[in-house]
């Protein structure tokens, strides 16, 4: 578990300077610190289930007094950007505590966005490999009511996406199968794309970390990992249940091409903070699901689902 601290620049030459007898750093009377949790399951990773924050990731925090079930108009901290900047997070302007026993409240959202509402904020998700960090918004709150007194603001961010991985195996359809070596493995069939029909745009209630799919569904191209493996961010949504996969560049004489579409026979779980892995058999015109099917892992332990199968769409 790695700590990093938020410090303004003044705080951070003050918070130097400030020492007990002892040699203890203290944190300067009025102003504002935190300590931002950083696990190894914090931050999607394009390839792999997470990461830690890296040096230029930005943040945006939040803070208020009156009650937690509401962000105020006037507030203590006002959607201060922060950047991470040598081990330390760095604010655009100087935060401090309202007074010393006024209980404060606390929101922080990863990357830097412009928040419109803390309880319906719109949101559409890119799902490009280029953005891929981008879109992984992260949201840590503090609704315990913390007074100065407390020092530090101890932060944990949630994802508020979720993530799917799509793995596909192939029969022996696309396999030439030698006299003399009829053992050899089955070939791989050339993928040329696969996507997930969902939607892309919901609304965002930082203080309760839900989200709310809006808008219609549609194809979602995914990530390519390699060939057999693809994976893209998701809106947390029901309703999901299908993928398609598009083969092109095969010997027609050997497997050939085609369009494969899975439809699950129920919804297919998109949860925020969890990895729904789809594993998925193509060949002789059709998909079924492999024996570990549809898994639910962390970012959180979930549910399997059950089997179903795919079949190439008829032409009109």
């Amino acid at each position: 578990m790695k700590i990093v601290r938020l410090f303004t620049v003044a705080a951070l030459a003050l918070a130097l300077a400030a020492c007990n007898k002892d040699g203890e750093k203290r944190v300067p009377s009025g102003i504002i610190s935190v300590d931002a949790t950083i696990g190894t399951m914090t931050k999607v990773a394009y390839s792999g289930n997470s990461s830690a924050f890296e040096t230029g990731d930005n943040l945006t925090l939040t803070a208020w007094t009156g009650s937690n079930t509401a962000v105020p108009e006037q507030r203590v901290v006002d959607r201060v950007n922060h950047t991470l900047t040598s081990g330390e997070w760095v604010p655009a302007t100087q935060i401090k505590w309202a007074d010393m026993v006024t209980p404060h409240y606390f929101i922080a959202v990863s990357p830097v966005r412009n928040i419109a509402s803390f309880t319906a904020d719109a949101y559409t998700l890119d799902p490009s490999a280029d953005k891929f960090q981008q879109s992984d918004l992260l949201i840590a709150t503090r609704l315990d009511g913390l007074v100065a007194d407390d020092h530090r603001v101890e932060l944990v961010f949630d994802h508020a996406m979720a993530k799917l991985n799509v793995n596909l195996t192939f029969r022996d359809q696309w396999t030439a199968l030698p006299k003399e070596n009829p053992e050899a493995p089955d070939t791989e069939a050339l993928v040329a794309s696969v996507s997930a029909t969902g939607k892309t745009t919901a609304t965002v209630n930082y203080l309760s970390k839900a989200v709310t799919a809006t808008g219609d569904a549609s194809a979602i191209a995914m990530n390519k990992l390699a060939n057999a493996n693809w994976t893209t961010l998701m809106v947390p949504q029901t309703g999901f249940r299908t993928v398609t996969i598009v083969l092109s560049g095969n010997d027609e004489w050997l497997g050939g091409n085609g369009t494969f579409v899975y439809n699950a026979p129920a919804d297919i779980t998109l949860e925020s903070g969890k990895i729904t892995t789809l594993n998925l058999i193509l060949g002789r015109d059709q998909i079924v699901l492999a024996d570990n099917g549809i898994t639910i892992t962390d970012w959180a332990t979930g549910v399997s689902l059950p089997d179903g199968e795919a079949v190439i769409p008829e032409e009109d």
